[in-house]
């Protein structure tokens, strides 16, 4: 058995997860196109963020570094990190070591699910399916290089931000494009900014959450199967328009297989296919709550009277009826 040492991490622990992440794995696909430098997002987490826990510590002689989010509405944990990227030459023990105690403390913190966007050619794609995950949805991300301009026959849609009044309609539409089993884990990030499209009879039948970074845009789409194939280029150009530094920085979209029908828009709009991943998820148990009783006295009395149990004994209603 490997000796293992893994603990949530301190201030003191900063100088070694620095070395750690610079060699790390990022399994959140938004995170790896929009941050320039890794390290000083992952350590601005472990100082300000509480709903960011970082674990580290060493399995053998292999230091090793995790974090992961937690989403505490959807009871959800995503990873964000994993250091450092072991080589052939290492075993992968440390890493399914670091990843069960991700699910641990993930699991005392409430979620029930423990979340990964993994390369589907890396190792690290096989460790974690030895580690109990699951494939729950297979996404491309796809790139538009900086300094390209749209192209001169797409006429960008007038898409406007999100609000508080368009919650349900776009939670409808969520409904109905996500597959049940991907939709609790495949909500935009928190720190996305959602843009809506309003199409026949001004119903929202599109919806792009935009994140922006130093490094990149990030764009995930929703687009209702009713939209012609000729307009969701225009949508998609439309969520770009909004995007005030689009002509300087890269444009990533994350294009998952219930949405795959977008691909001939994306080539269009000049995207190409970069990154092939899978969604993996790993279910935690739940952790059983105390058992509240009600005394049995004061339960009878909320009980209406024709339902009231008999107060004559069983077993002389039983004796009156042979008489």
């Amino acid at each position: 058995m490997p000796e293992s040492d893994i603990r949530v991490a301190k201030l003191v622990d900063i100088p070694v997860i620095q070395r750690l992440v610079e060699k790390g794995t990022i399994l959140d696909s938004e995170l790896a196109c929009t941050r320039e430098v890794i390290s000083q997002h992952m350590l601005t987490n472990l100082l300000l963020h509480r709903n960011v826990v970082t674990l580290v510590g060493r399995v053998d002689q292999q230091r090793i570094a995790g974090q992961f989010r937690l989403k505490a509405a959807e009871h959800l944990a995503q990873i964000l990190y994993i250091a450092p990227d072991l080589s052939e030459t290492i075993s992968d023990t440390a890493w399914l070591e670091l990843v069960d105690s991700m699910a641990f403390e993930a699991g005392r913190r409430g979620a029930h699910m423990l979340t990964g966007e993994v390369d589907e050619d890396s190792r690290l794609f096989t460790t974690l399916r030895s580690a109990g995950f699951a494939v729950y949805a297979r996404q491309e991300v796809w790139k538009r290089p900086a300094g390209i301009g749209l192209p001169n026959d797409v006429t960008p849609a007038e898409l406007q931000p999100e609000t508080d009044g368009d919650a349900m309609e776009v939670q409808l539409l969520y409904c109905n494009i996500v597959p049940r089993l991907v939709q609790p884990v495949a909500v935009p990030s928190g720190e996305s900014q959602g843009f809506v499209y309003r199409g026949v009879n001004d119903r929202i039948q599109g919806y792009v959450a935009v994140s922006e970074g130093k490094t990149g845009i990030y764009l995930m789409p929703f687009l209702h199967l009713d939209i012609p194939y000729h307009s969701a280029a225009s949508i998609l150009a439309g969520a770009i328009a909004r995007v005030n530094r689009a002509d300087k920085l890269p444009v990533y979209i994350c294009c998952r297989r219930f949405q795959d029908w977008l691909e001939e828009a994306l080539t269009e709009l000049g995207f190409e296919s970069c990154k092939q991943q899978a969604l993996m998820v790993r279910h935690i148990a739940a952790g059983i709550r105390q058992a509240a009783f009600t005394p049995l006295k004061q339960a009878l009395e909320v009980v209406p009277a024709g339902m009231r149990p008999p107060t004559t004994p069983v077993s002389k209603s039983i004796t009156d009826q042979g008489e």
